[in-house]
């Protein structure tokens, strides 16, 4: 369904003065090439000690030297604005590498020496789909998305919560979840998925919140991965509960959700996000319309989205559009009835 590799798309000068008007450019150390020169791997075990996708690697340790300054300096850079007098304390205790997915991401998790506590970031190659799709997911989504670009290093926060197959494999057969909660939540994170046309989210691309309230749970899921925003020609790689991996979670919904309740919570979502691209109208504005500007897939596959859209929703708004931007722009307008950025 999917491409193993997509096509890498370098930031435009377009999309670069975006995200340095909008404070998401710094001079944040570009590390990615010094990271590669591990020498040595094991594979990272979970809490559980079982062998994840994550490779822990080791450096010699003239190498870590160099690395230790930068990657703290990174951290308080994300986090606390550069000051380095409140990052003293802090440390580089693991550097994690994935050889998985398309980015090829490390992993750097820092720890507090007052107190042990730790935390983590991702230092990942910077392409341009996946950029909208941090920008679309933090303009129209209920959650805020924390990252910082220097040429084509991309630093990207930790998103906190269980992993979709974890969660699925230990959560979901707890007979105390609720059920209709969650079906709902997955529900309107389908339809987000679906609506700013963000593609693979497998189980291994999103996470569950979970937040206790006064008298039940609540749900939040939320992607990890924006590799595949606006990217795939085929429409149901927009559709999550489509992949094999989340039928678990769509035979929750169909369980406990009726189609008139299912009707209901996509146009909650619907207007939800309607309300945030209204607050975020010029933000909005401006990243369709570089979007537009923007090479983010190759065009055969703008060329099947777009025949899939039009048959879907029957509309002719659609075959004018010659770029990924342009459809994700008048999908936007089609389900949330917003304007189109100018051409």
């Amino acid at each position: 369904m999917i491409s193993r590799r997509k096509i890498v798309y370098p930031l435009s000068d377009s999309l670069r003065n975006y995200l340095s008007h909008y404070g998401r450019l710094s001079e944040v150390p570009l590390v990615y090439d010094e990271l590669l020169r591990f020498t040595g791997s094991i594979p990272y075990e979970n809490p559980a000690g079982e062998e994840t996708l994550w490779l822990e690697v080791m450096y010699p340790p003239e190498v870590m030297e160099e690395l230790r300054p930068k990657l703290t300096r990174i951290y308080a850079m994300l986090k606390i604005g550069g000051d380095l007098s409140l990052a003293e304390h802090l440390t580089v205790d693991r550097i994690d590498f994935g050889e998985f997915g398309n980015s090829r991401p490390f992993r750097i998790r820092i720890t507090n020496l007052f107190n042990g506590n730790s935390d983590y970031y991702y230092v990942k190659h910077a392409d341009a789909s996946r950029l909208f799709g941090l920008e679309l997911e933090h303009i129209l989504s209920p959650n805020r998305i924390n990252y910082l670009v220097n040429g084509n290093t991309l630093i990207e926060e930790h998103i906190a919560g269980l992993p979709g197959d974890v969660f699925i494999r230990d959560y979901l057969p707890d007979p105390h979840l609720n059920h209709v909660r969650l079906a709902k939540e997955f529900v309107k994170f389908g339809e987000r998925c679906f609506v700013k046309l963000l593609g693979d989210m497998r189980t291994v691309n999103y996470v569950v919140d979970i937040t206790p309230d006064f008298e039940e749970v609540q749900y939040r899921v939320r992607p990890i991965d924006f590799d595949q925003q606006s990217y795939e020609g085929n429409i149901s790689i927009y559709r999550p509960h489509l992949f094999p991996d989340n039928r678990p979670v769509e035979d929750l919904v169909r369980a406990h959700l009726n189609n008139q309740t299912i009707m209901q919570y996509r146009a909650e979502e619907h207007l939800q996000m309607s309300r945030r691209a209204k607050v975020e109208r010029n933000r909005l504005k401006a990243v369709l319309t570089v979007m537009n500007r923007t090479q983010v897939s190759p065009h055969s596959h703008v060329v099947a989205l777009r025949e899939a859209l039009v048959e879907r929703y029957g509309s002719h708004s659609f075959e004018e559009c010659e770029s990924m931007g342009a459809l994700t722009a008048v999908h936007l307008q089609k389900v949330l009835g917003l304007t189109p950025p100018r051409r």
